[in-house]
């Protein structure tokens, strides 16, 4: 499972519902927007230039208090 996919799957267990799309802009550079939602009414957006930007991006502004070794770790234990 990739890094993004496990933070999605994630974020869809913590009652999230998210998206993330790709699409062109004015220069024609690719870029991604991801987003989510909560049933409390909190919702978040974020750009990035790639899919696990956005989602990493996604994940710290739902739980800003989580570092990236934190996250890191997470993710690892999850994988093995």
């Amino acid at each position: 499972m990739k890094y993004w996919e496990t933070i999605a799957d994630n974020l869809s267990k913590a009652d999230w519902s998210w998206g993330c799309v790709s699409t062109v802009d004015s220069n024609g550079r690719a870029i991604f927007i991801a987003d989510a939602r909560h049933g409390d009414g909190n919702r978040f957006v974020v750009r990035a230039d790639e899919t696990l930007t956005a989602i990493v991006e996604l994940e710290s502004a739902i739980h800003p208090r989580r570092t990236i070794r934190q996250a890191h770790a997470g993710w690892r234990q999850r994988i093995l």
